[in-house]
């Protein structure tokens, strides 16, 4: 979701990619939750880190804490993000209350993702303010 989400407000800023520790499948709830939002990440697959190995990122975001706890290493001028969320695939119920968890998490990166861009924003326009 995250990915979606900040391809759709920064997309023409970044080059976004999204991988996982543990890939699987992208989940029919992540797909509905962002389709409310007109966000159509059907196309998108779940991918594992080491895809990406050897390459580098000015920026990479972690999501949840296991992500952040498996992590590779990134070089120095790698600027890392942690955001702890819930991790919505091990939530169980009904197809509902699946959805409506999705869409909790999802509003809550999202409001994370536009604070984020909001900062990286002014410093851009004053390179000495602080994170």
């Amino acid at each position: 979701m995250a990915e979606g989400l900040l391809r759709a407000r920064a997309g023409d800023q970044f080059e976004i990619v999204s991988a996982g520790t543990r890939p699987g499948t992208v989940r029919s709830e992540a797909i509905l939750a962002l389709d409310e939002l007109g966000i159509d990440i059907r196309s998108h697959r779940s991918k594992h880190v080491d895809e990406f190995a050897g390459q580098s990122f000015r920026y990479v975001i972690t999501v949840c804490d296991n992500a952040r706890e498996a992590c590779p290493i990134y070089p120095a001028d790698t600027e890392m993000v942690h955001w702890s969320f819930e991790d919505p695939s091990v939530l169980e119920g009904t197809v509902d209350e699946r959805l409506a968890e999705f869409c909790r998490i999802r509003d809550q990166i999202s409001v994370r993702l536009d604070s984020w861009l909001k900062n990286l924003s002014q410093r851009r326009v004053d390179p000495q303010s602080p994170d």
